[in-house]
Formats: structure tokens, sequence, C-alpha cells
């Protein structure tokens, strides 16, 4: 029987596969080199979530691998037209970032409500200045995306006390449709995206989204950037349309040096990393393993994606 061909790619630190050792060839390539070895492997594992990559060097007729796993939430970046009408099957990491994402929109939520970004500010400039802040419990939230991450932000929130609404792609129980979402964000004290990136969701938080918010809303964004016109989002701080915004994730990154946002009072910036918690490659790595041994026995995946929806569905 011939040793199935893993090709990796990489990034630093390198996925630890030692479970696999002697049971899968393991190769390692980068941008570069990835079109010429991609009709060679059975299976590829983007380690590298933030390369575009596979979009451009995935081969049309031919050899091809058979399973692509990704070790990210997201597959806007490798889905392309060639990859979706192909018989290929794509997973990704579903399940590892759940958590950790919804504690850090309970600590921006909490952040924002007990003024925690002027209370810094403050103690820099060495300024006592007394002030009331709000309380978490008994507001109002609509978090946009109904996926592991959307229910596990919601879930939290909820726990905090606040009132807490589900938008997903289509009602069901305990979630709403896309028909109820500008209403629930004409009501909602913390609007948070959780949304994967999609033909209908590109774009979807534009100047009229955001001049349906309240003055004293607060948004977060953990989904994708491209969720956002940005200059909108910026517009509606700016203008106070809104009080303020949290960006996790943007349109293009690392965030360009003279981005307005970076310095935008009322938006806090970070660097894609609300999902990145002490341990977390080794888990994606520990994921991958588990994925592979069912490959290998010929037994279904989980995660797999709905490559014409571009997510996982079933929720």
């Amino acid at each position: 029987m011939t040793t199935p061909t893993l090709l990796v790619l990489d990034a630093e630190p390198l996925p630890r596969l030692g479970r696999l050792a002697g049971r899968v060839r393991i190769e390692h390539t980068d941008e570069s080199t990835l079109a010429e070895r991609l009709p060679h492997a059975d299976v590829l594992l983007v380690w590298d979530f933030t390369s575009h990559a596979v979009r451009r060097a995935w081969p049309g007729e031919g050899p091809r691998p058979r399973w692509v796993h990704t070790a990210s939430a997201g597959v806007d970046h490798l889905l392309c037209p060639e990859l979706a009408a192909s018989d290929t099957v794509v997973t990704n990491a579903r399940g590892v970032f759940d958590g950790p994402i919804a504690e850090y929109v309970a600590g921006l939520v909490l952040a924002f409500a007990k003024d925690l970004p002027r209370t810094l500010r403050l103690q820099r400039e060495r300024t006592w200045l007394h002030r009331e802040t709000r309380r978490v419990a008994g507001t109002r939230a609509c978090v946009v995306g109904s996926g592991p991450i959307g229910r596990a932000v919601a879930g939290t929130l909820e726990a905090l006390g606040v009132r807490t609404a589900l938008v997903g792609r289509a009602a069901r129980e305990g979630v709403h449709g896309p028909e109820d979402l500008d209403r629930l964000l004409a009501r909602a004290d913390w609007v948070v995206a959780a949304a994967p990136l999609t033909e209908e969701t590109r774009g979807m938080f534009d100047a009229r989204r955001f001049g349906l918010m309240q003055p004293s809303a607060h948004f977060v964004n953990v989904g994708r950037g491209e969720l956002v016109v940005e200059d909108a989002l910026m517009r509606a701080v700016r203008d106070r349309w809104i009080a303020g915004a949290a960006l996790d994730v943007f349109a293009a990154e690392p965030l360009a040096d003279g981005s307005p946002l970076w310095e935008l009072e009322g938006v806090v910036v970070s660097p894609h990393m609300s999902g990145d918690t002490v341990g977390w490659r080794d888990e994606l790595a520990a994921q991958f393993v588990e994925l592979y041994e069912l490959w290998e026995a010929g037994r279904p995946l989980g995660n797999v994606v709905d490559k014409r929806r571009g997510y996982v569905p079933g929720h």
C-alpha cells in the first residue's frame, strides 16, 4: 500500500504531528512552491491560514489533494471556483475557537460598559476623574452569525444578564432570520459580528446598518473584516452614530500603519487574536491528527464545509 503524502502549507511554529510519524509522508511547502507540489499530495493542511495561496495555486483538471483542512474557522481564504467545483473535501477548525472568542467578546463588552479604555488613558495622564458606568445586566445584544462561535458568544453574554438575540442565515428555533436583523440592530446595546464571509454577508455592515443603531450602541467584529464597510464604520464612530467599536479583524491584515482606525477615539483595535489562547496551536494540530485518523480509516470526517455556502452546515 502506498504511503499517503500530507503537504503542509507552513507557518511558524510548525504543527506537532508526531502521532502521524511512519504513517504518512509529511512534506512542507510555502507559497512559492505550493502550485507545483499540490498535484502530488493526497492531503493538504493549510497551517498558514492567513495565506490566500491555495486560491491562486489550486490545480484545475488533473491530480489534486482529496482532502484540504484549514487550521481556521473561516474558509474564505482558500475557496475558489475550481476547489468548490471539485470533489475534494474541505474541513475547518470548528470548535477550537468558540469559547475563547466568546470570552474575548464578553471582556470587550465589560470594558466598554465600565469605561476601562478611558480609565487607562486617564491613569497615564494622572487625571482623577470620577464618573458613572453602565450595568451590563439588562442590556440587549444582537449577535450576527448563528454558528458555534456566535452561539458561544450569545451564551456567555446571557450569563452576564444580557438579553441576546441570535441572527442566522434562516429563522429557526432560537435563531432569527435576516428579515429581523434591522429591527434587532435598532434596539441593541451591543452588536457582535460573528458571521462567516460569504457573498451574502460581505459588506453587510454598511452606512445604512450603522445608521440604524442607537447612539449608545457598541459594535464588535470577531468574524471577518470584509463583513464591514470600514469607511462607513469610521464615519459612524466619528459622527457619533454609535458610541464605539472593537475590531479584531480587518479587510486587509495587518492593519496599515496609516489607517485612521489606530487613533480613532472610541475604537479598540486588536490584531486578529480573539480566539488565540495559550496552547491554541497544539489544539489545532491535535484536531487535525484526529481528523486524519478518521480519513485514514475511511470513516466520515467531521467539520466538513459546504463549499457552496462557505461554512459547515447544520447550525
